[in-house]
């Protein structure tokens, strides 16, 4: 059975469960360590200001591409082999990052990084299949709560260590911490076998025909996917404006990243909303915050105000945030059979929309600076936002 190892026995043990939050955090770290060193990285491994942007595109774009290849093996492979392997397979990448000399091996290296971190989505559902029933919620809460710590994190984490040690040992630092979670699992965690024997084409080609069978899951992949590149155009550009124009170091970038990060502490309350019926509002909500939150960057950066700045990210965070638990939570209810391949469609057409923010970021601010950037953040809200109220149908206000 899937859950044999724990089904009718002893309760999950809470150091296993931290354990698995501490991965899914370190794991989706690796997708932002870069985002706030493009500056640095660029000049050192030759890659041009106007494509510093692939920097992290090309590690969210091979996180993409594994969510749509990797993560659906997880119900045909046993499960910890797969995490250990993505693990595995992260921290060679990060190690590639750390000793890469030009920019080809250091974007291959991103790619692979990316590919393999996708052992999040892997551990977030053995965690559940793990739990006892009457638990699940809370132990997939937990785990959760370490995947956000690790995006929370990883901006300011990367930025004061560049800061103090330079940009390598960032990335020296996370194959040490994938090696250390690869031990911690294959010691802790309990194997898990799935019951599944559908063939592996199989298995892919059913995760596009969840985006041709639900309407609302096109919608909500578009949405997030024009959030998400917002969002990460905004963490690429925000980082050269620190340094250009306010004079920031690394170590201010990482205390203005961790600020900001509390924007994301809103999650759970947007989970409550729409539990309580306030789904549509609140997707309303986010998505034309989104797009005056940019004004509003544009405003405060040309009347020099840093503060004004640091509230338009954090508004920015939470926007993001509000629209992705929103999402999710109306995603999750159109199948109870096929969540999985829901959730691996999802979130494969929200990074592969989201990867190109970065370059957009570096491509916009080159061009144009922080004042270019800004307005193509606006347009990226805006067309989500006329989506939305185009093909949103009344019926799902209540929903």
């Amino acid at each position: 059975m899937a859950r044999s190892r724990h089904d009718g026995r002893s309760e999950l043990p809470t150091g296993l469960v931290w354990v698995l939050a501490l991965a899914c955090g370190a794991m989706a770290a690796n997708l932002y360590y870069a985002q706030t060193l493009i500056d640095e990285i660029g000049p050192q491994i030759g890659l041009d200001t106007s494509l510093a942007g692939l920097v992290t595109t090309l590690t969210q774009l091979g996180y993409g591409i594994g969510l749509l290849l990797i993560v659906p093996l997880a119900d045909l492979v046993e499960n910890r082999r797969l995490a250990l392997v993505a693990c595995i397979g992260a921290g060679l990448g990060s190690l590639t990052i750390a000793l890469s000399q030009n920019a080809a091996t250091f974007l291959v290296a991103s790619i692979v990084t990316g590919l393999c971190s996708t052992g999040a989505q892997v551990l977030l559902p053995l965690a559940s299949h793990l739990a006892r029933a009457e638990r699940q919620g809370h132990v997939i809460g937990l785990v959760m709560s370490g995947l956000l710590g690790g995006i929370m994190l990883a901006r300011p984490v990367a930025s004061y260590t560049a800061h103090l040690f330079g940009w390598r040992a960032v990335f020296f630092g996370s194959a040490g911490l994938m090696l250390a979670i690869g031990i911690a699992l294959f010691t802790a965690c309990p194997r898990r076998q799935p019951e599944a024997r559908m063939a592996y084409s199989a298995l892919v080609a059913s995760v596009f025909l969840q985006l041709r069978k639900w309407h609302p899951l096109r919608m909500r992949a578009a949405y997030q996917g024009l959030l998400f590149a917002a969002f990460n155009l905004f963490w690429t550009a925000a980082p050269l404006l620190l340094i250009h124009r306010f004079s920031f170091s690394q170590q201010g970038i990482a205390l203005f990243a961790l600020a900001a990060a509390g924007g994301a502490l809103v999650a759970p309350y947007a989970g409550r909303l729409a539990d309580r019926g306030f789904a549509w509002r609140s997707t309303l909500a986010a998505l034309a915050v989104t797009a005056a939150s940019f004004l509003a960057a544009d405003w405060t950066v040309a009347a020099g105000s840093l503060l004004g700045f640091a509230v338009v990210a954090v508004v920015l965070d939470a926007a993001t945030q509000v629209n992705h638990v929103t999402g999710q939570r109306i995603i999750f209810a159109l199948s109870q059979d096929a969540r999985g391949r829901i959730n691996s469609a999802y979130m494969t057409v929200m990074f592969l929309f989201g990867a190109f923010g970065s370059v957009i970021g570096s491509a916009t601010y080159a061009a144009g600076g922080w004042h270019f950037a800004a307005l193509t953040g606006v347009c990226l809200g805006s067309v989500a936002l006329v989506l939305f109220l185009a093909f949103d149908s009344g019926a799902s206000r209540t929903a």
